[in-house]
């Protein structure tokens, strides 16, 4: 099957809306995808021209849309565009959306902390415990050599 992948780097332009369809969950929300480029003449960074799209969100991933995003987020979607074209009062009208496969938020301007969704515990199995991520006190970083066993001499 021949789709047109895409990976696009934008904001989030519209609150997202959410509906329970016969098929599941779905959600959809407008992005904002600027290109920038250096302007020589300025010295400086320049805005260039906005797409928008339409981006399509599906059952666990509608539903994570709904709690994880706002307008003005800066995202990352990927997914399937999808271009129509229509007749709508006697002029022709082209539209762009993307079905979204994977959504996030663009961590190269900001942080965010992520939190599962969907996965109940299981009553039979106990939880294990968190390994400790901490340096012992007294550790260096030039220590761990000492701490390394020796290879196995090779005959």
């Amino acid at each position: 099957m021949n789709e047109t992948l895409v990976c696009t780097v934008g904001n989030v332009a519209t609150q997202p809306v959410y509906r329970e369809l016969a098929s599941g969950a779905s959600a959809r929300f407008r992005l904002a995808v600027t290109s920038r480029y250096w302007d020589r003449e300025k010295s400086a960074w320049t805005d260039g021209h906005t797409n928008f799209f339409t981006v399509w969100a599906n059952r666990q991933l509608a539903a994570n849309t709904m709690a994880s995003l706002s307008v003005g987020d800066p995202v990352i979607v990927q997914g399937r565009l999808k271009v129509r074209t229509e007749v709508r009062d006697g002029q022709n009208r082209t539209s762009a959306d993307i079905d979204a496969l994977a959504i996030g938020h663009d961590l190269a301007r900001g942080t965010a902390a992520f939190r599962r969704t969907g996965r109940p515990e299981s009553a039979s199995s106990p939880a294990e415990p968190e390994p400790s991520w901490e340096t012992p006190a007294g550790d260096t970083p030039g220590d761990e050599a000492q701490r390394r066993p020796e290879p196995a001499a090779v005959t």
